[in-house]
């Protein structure tokens, strides 16, 4: 398992467009993954779960990846997240 650690960098937070993006990507990913902030753990494969984050802008996040392809699932999600 890798994870990184990420802040949100878009000023809307992790709504509609970049959620959408980010579930576009993280179903490209055949690894699990999970979304971390605070106590909340989600599939960021689902956009309703992303969206129940309510991470705003500056929000730090946890972003853990375990399987076959994690190595170049993190360096995709480290890019998205770069903004």
């Amino acid at each position: 398992m890798q994870s990184i650690q990420v802040t949100v960098p878009f000023k809307e937070g992790l709504h509609a467009r970049p959620a959408t993006e980010l579930v576009k990507i993280c179903m490209q990913i055949k690894s699990d993954i999970t979304l971390i902030k605070e106590d909340a753990h989600v599939n960021p494969k689902s956009i309703l779960g992303i969206m129940s984050l309510g991470a705003g802008y500056g929000a730090a996040l946890t972003v853990q990846v375990e399987g076959v392809d994690e190595t170049e699932a993190i360096a995709k999600l480290e890019t998205f997240f770069k903004g």
